[in-house]
Formats: structure tokens, C-alpha cells, sequence
């Protein structure tokens, strides 16, 4: 008897474990895509071909849930770091190089990079995702109906050691000049050295017509894989805002100096424009924008989206789920505004905030809840087009919508955070939409 209480028990124990959160590692910190390229030209043309320095992965061979492919770390890589980028995945999933475990992501929406620096060897390397089955974090993706395993868009790349990490932007409006906008752009620059490195930042904002906004350099010194923000400004005149009926997009070029060496070079399209919520009102560029909405996948094509803005739709307001870098690149350009979903679902779960119940009342849950909200924020927060994010959908409301709504309100962002379950709570900025 003692036996079977013994059996039962250690089956319940697995059962709560499986529906335990197991938290995200060996991951690096979310960004909006950055891709290095060795050359001025091939970052100027955004060359989709394979580079020195990035090689795209498409020759997987698939056994069950797991996915492998080989890939090469050139001798032109040495003193460099080594870069795996994953779109998104089925499922959450562990990557293995060269039959070790180094990483694991449960955000499985979101693109993630993972750096191999230390797990990859010169020459030859095999790599694998190893999708779960059954996903550990079913509860919070509803939307989905036992997806077969599968992975998304694949890529190695290097950067150097010191290299820009992320490209942020921020924008508001001149105390002294009404009829412009102060744009500021900010390069988060990383290390990985142990030791003191100095390397030389060159930026340049180049107009739609191609004259400069803003050029200059800044000598950055780190030390034990340290960070640091290499900011400058440019004044942007009111004509030259981000807005759907002129959607005007500034060009950046950066390029990192080590020891006189060039090492590489980044382009990247940035559209400025103020965003603020007055009392329930959007505003662009200090103007109320009223928002008329279609919720759309996260994959919508582009014909598609032109069809909605001909027909007088602003807005989309995305599903859950993994959202096409070409969605953002064509509303940035079209002049569409996106609001992203983080990918929480948990409508299967019901709606009771007691034990066992909606995970979103569940603590056990809530770094999977802030992770999420925070990925598909960082992902998305340097379109022009991303004008608000929502952080759930059909997910009841509890703590760990609470706790993911504070945590958003810590980077400081004019942008409005939602989430249009709340009923009335305090966690969702009030805007209105239509």
C-alpha cells in the first residue's frame, strides 16, 4: 500500500513539475534585428546573401522534434564572437553544440540569439534544436492547436568582441524650437573582454535626401564584458516626422574601429516621431490620431495590409504568436500602425484566479509572463510604426499582469502598454480604440 501512495505521489510531483515555469538561460538580452556586414556596401544594399562575417542555416535535417545542421566558424572569426539567431520556434527549446547543452529559451516567439563563443570550435560544428514535446509552455500559448515541431529563420554571425549591441531611439519636442523634434539615438556597446578595450564608435544620420543630420566618433573603453550607451542627437524639423501620410524614414550607418582596423559596419533604417497618450487619446507628433483597428496575424502579408489602409484601417493590432521582421519593415514604410501582442493566450485555462486556475494569477508563472511581455517589447521598439504594445489577450488578469505592466513602466516609454481584458483594473493604460 505504502508502495502505490509512493507511486501516486511521484506521479503527481512530474505531473506539477511539467506545468512548472523552467526558466529562459544561456541566452542573450532581446534586440530589434542588427545584422554586421564587413563592408560599407554590402550594409548599404542590406546584401541577403552570406557575408565574411554571417552565414544563413537552411539545410536542416529533422528527426521527431529535433533539428540539426552543421555550420563553420572560419579562421577570419578568431578573436571574434559567434552569434546563433533563431526567428522562432514551435514550441520551446534547447540548443545543443556539438552535442552539449548550452542554452534553453522558453520564449519560443520571440527571435532570440544565443552566443556560442565559448561552445563553438574552428572549423566544423554541428547544432541542434531540440523543440519540446509536449511544450512546456503550453498553458500560455492557447492560440495554438498540437503544432507539429517546427523552427523558423536561422543564421551564425560574428561581431567583435567590443561591438554594438542594440539601437535604440527616443524622440520629444524641442522646449526652444516648437517645429522640431530632438531625436535621440542611443548605440548599447558590449564587451566580452576580460580586460580593457578600446574601441572607436563612428556614427552618421543620414536624411532622406542624404545629407548628414548628425556625424561624429566616441572612443569607448570597457572591461569584464562591461556595457555602456553611446548617445548623440540630431534635430529633426516637423516635416520630416514619422506619419502615416508621410512616412519619412532616416538612414543610420555605424562602424566600429579597433586599433585602426575597421571591424564592422551596421546601416539601419529610423523614423522619429513623438507618441503620447492624453486621457484615453493618442497623439502623434502632438496631433490626436484616432485609431481604426483590424486584428490581423502576426504573419499578415503586405498586399494585405494595403488592402486594410485602402479601406481606412490605421491600425493593426497583431494575434500572438512569431511576427515577420517584414511586417514592421513594410507598416514603417506604408505608414501603418502596428500594435504588438506579446504571446499570451491563456484562454484555455479559464477564468478563476484561484489554485489551479488561469496561470496569469499563478506566481509560479510570473518570469515567464515578464519575460514574454518584455521580448516582444524589445523586439519591436525601434519601428516608427509600433505606436503601443499589449501585453496579453483572453488571459483573465492576476498578478503576473500586474507585475508585467510594472516592469514595462520601468523604461520609461511614452508609448501606451495595454491589455484590454483588464476590465477596468489599473494595469492597461486607457486607450481608446476603435
Amino acid at each position: 500500500m505504502r508502495s502505490i501512495l509512493s507511486i501516486i505521489a511521484l506521479f503527481s510531483c512530474c505531473t506539477l513539475a511539467a506545468q512548472e515555469y523552467i526558466p529562459t538561460y544561456g541566452r542573450e538580452l532581446p534586440r530589434g534585428e542588427v545584422i554586421a556586414y564587413p563592408t560599407a556596401q554590402e550594409a548599404a544594399a542590406a546584401f541577403a546573401g552570406d557575408t565574411r562575417y554571417f552565414t544563413r542555416l537552411a539545410d536542416w535535417t529533422q528527426k521527431g522534434n529535433v533539428f540539426s545542421t552543421e555550420f563553420t566558424v572560419p579562421f577570419a572569426w578568431a578573436n571574434r564572437q559567434v552569434f546563433f539567431h533563431l526567428g522562432w520556434a514551435s514550441a520551446d527549446y534547447e540548443v545543443r553544440v556539438n552535442g552539449k547543452a548550452v542554452a534553453y529559451d522558453s520564449d519560443c516567439s520571440a527571435p532570440a540569439e544565443f552566443n556560442l563563443t565559448r561552445h563553438a570550435q574552428e572549423g566544423r560544428n554541428t547544432l541542434e534544436i531540440v523543440v519540446s514535446a509536449p511544450s512546456q509552455v503550453a498553458r500560455l500559448e492557447s492560440w495554438k492547436s498540437d503544432p507539429a515541431p517546427a523552427i523558423g529563420p536561422a543564421w551564425v554571425m560574428s561581431q567583435p568582441t567590443l561591438r554594438v549591441r542594440d539601437v535604440l531611439t527616443k524622440s520629444w519636442r524641442s522646449s526652444e524650437e516648437n517645429d522640431k523634434v530632438m531625436a535621440e539615438i542611443a548605440l548599447v556597446v558590449k564587451t566580452e573582454s576580460l580586460n580593457p578595450r578600446t574601441s572607436r564608435i563612428h556614427y552618421e544620420l543620414l536624411t532622406p535626401a542624404g545629407s548628414n543630420a548628425a556625424i561624429g566618433y566616441k572612443d569607448v573603453t570597457l572591461d569584464m564584458r562591461r556595457e555602456d550607451t553611446v548617445r548623440f542627437l540630431a534635430r529633426i524639423p516637423d516635416s520630416m516626422l514619422w506619419n502615416p501620410g508621410r512616412p519619412t524614414q532616416y538612414t543610420l550607418r555605424v562602424k566600429t574601429q579597433h586599433e585602426g582596423r575597421y571591424m564592422e559596419y551596421i546601416e539601419l533604417p529610423l523614423g522619429f516621431r513623438t507618441v503620447e497618450l492624453r486621457n484615453g487619446q493618442l497623439a502623434v507628433n502632438g496631433n490626436p490620431v484616432a485609431l481604426r483597428t483590424r486584428e490581423v496575424p502576426p504573419q499578415f502579408p503586405a498586399e494585405e495590409i494595403a488592402k486594410l489602409r485602402e479601406q481606412g484601417f490605421n491600425t493593426l493590432r497583431l494575434l500572438p504568436g512569431p511576427v515577420s521582421p517584414a511586417l514592421y519593415a513594410v507598416c514603417d514604410t506604408m505608414g501603418m500602425y502596428v500594435i504588438p501582442q506579446a504571446p499570451i493566450d491563456t484562454r484555455s485555462s479559464g477564468e478563476s484566479r484561484r489554485i489551479g486556475g488561469n496561470p496569469s494569477n499563478d506566481p509560479a508563472w510570473q518570469n515567464a509572463y515578464v519575460e514574454r511581455t518584455e521580448d516582444s517589447y524589445h523586439t519591436s521598439k525601434r519601428h516608427p510604426s509600433v505606436i503601443a504594445f499589449s501585453l496579453a489577450t483572453k488571459s483573465a488578469n492576476g498578478i503576473n499582469l500586474y507585475e508585467s505592466y510594472l516592469n514595462m513602466k520601468k523604461f520609461s516609454e511614452t508609448r501606451p502598454f495595454i491589455y484590454p481584458d483588464a476590465a477596468g483594473e489599473w494595469n492597461s493604460d486607457g486607450l481608446k480604440l476603435e
